[in-house]
C-alpha cells in the first residue's frame, strides 16, 4: 500500500538534523523521509547517510549545490513521483515546523488535495520572532492574498502536505520560483487548477539551533512573484 512521504531540505543542518529525523518517524511511523541535501559545508549530507544508513525509510538525495529552497523541493516531488508514494510533505529542518502536526495535516487531505499549515488563523500563531519580522510576514501574506485574489491566510507557510495526484497536476515543471516566492507559487497553482486546498492550524516556532536562510532576496523575488502570477507571466 502506497506510504506517505516526508521531504526535508537540509543546508548546514547537521546540529537539528538526528532529533528532527527521530521526531519526523515518531509523528508519521508509516512515512518514509527523504533528506534532500545541497552539499552542506557542514556535513549534514554525510550525516543523513549515516542516519539513512541505520533506517531503512530515510533515504537521501545529494544536490551539488544550494540552488534555492523552490529548486529543492521540485527535485523532491520529482523523486516521489518517480516512486509509489500517496502523499508528499514540505517541512523545515529545523523544528519551527513541529512533525506532531504531520498526521493533522494527512488527516485534512482526506478531504482535500492540498493542505497547508497556518499560522495566521484561529488555533495557530507564532513564537520567537520579533515585531519587525511578524509585520513583515503578515504584510507579505496580506499583499499577496489581496493582488492574487487568494482566499488563504498563510500563502508564504512551507508546512504542507499535497497528495499525488495534485503534484501530478500542478504543471511543475513550468514553476520558476527558487526562494520562499516557491511557497506562494505552488498553492496559486494548486487554486488556478481547480483543487481543493484547506488551511490547518500550526504554531510555527523560531530555530533555535543553526542559522536563518531568509534574506532579503527571498522578499523581493515574491514581491515581484505575485504580479508575475497575476499577469500570467509565471
Amino acid at each position: 500500500m502506497p506510504s506517505p512521504l516526508v521531504l526535508i531540505p537540509t543546508y548546514d543542518e547537521r546540529g537539528n538534523l538526528p532529533s528532527f529525523v527521530s521526531a519526523v518517524r515518531s509523528a508519521l511511523p508509516g512515512a518514509d523521509i527523504l533528506v534532500i541535501d545541497d552539499n552542506s559545508p557542514d556535513g549534514t549530507g554525510a550525516l543523513a547517510d549515516e542516519i539513512a544508513g541505520e533506517d531503512i525509510h530515510v533515504q537521501v538525495l545529494h544536490r551539488d549545490k544550494k540552488e534555492g529552497l523552490g529548486r529543492a523541493y521540485l527535485a523532491g516531488f520529482a523523486w516521489a513521483l518517480e516512486r509509489d508514494y500517496s502523499h508528499v510533505f514540505e517541512i523545515d529542518a529545523d523544528f519551527s515546523h513541529n512533525p506532531k502536526d504531520l498526521p493533522r495535516l494527512l488527516e485534512a487531505t482526506e478531504n482535500a488535495d492540498v493542505a497547508l499549515g497556518c499560522r495566521w488563523m484561529p488555533g495557530g500563531g507564532v513564537s520567537g520572532w520579533p515585531w519587525s519580522r511578524l509585520a513583515l510576514s503578515r504584510f507579505g501574506n496580506l499583499y499577496a492574498r489581496l493582488i492574487l485574489g487568494a482566499p488563504y491566510r498563510d500563502l508564504t507557510g512551507g508546512f504542507k502536505c499535497f497528495r499525488r495526484e495534485a503534484l501530478e497536476t500542478l504543471g511543475l515543471n513550468k514553476i520558476r520560483s527558487v526562494g520562499y516566492g516557491f511557497q506562494i507559487e505552488t498553492t496559486w497553482r494548486a487554486l488556478q487548477r481547480g483543487l481543493c486546498v484547506v488551511e490547518v492550524p500550526i504554531h510555527f516556532t523560531d530555530r533555535t539551533v543553526g542559522v536563518s536562510k531568509m534574506s532579503g532576496q527571498t522578499f523581493k523575488e515574491a514581491f515581484v512573484l505575485v504580479w508575475r502570477l497575476r499577469l500570467g507571466r509565471s
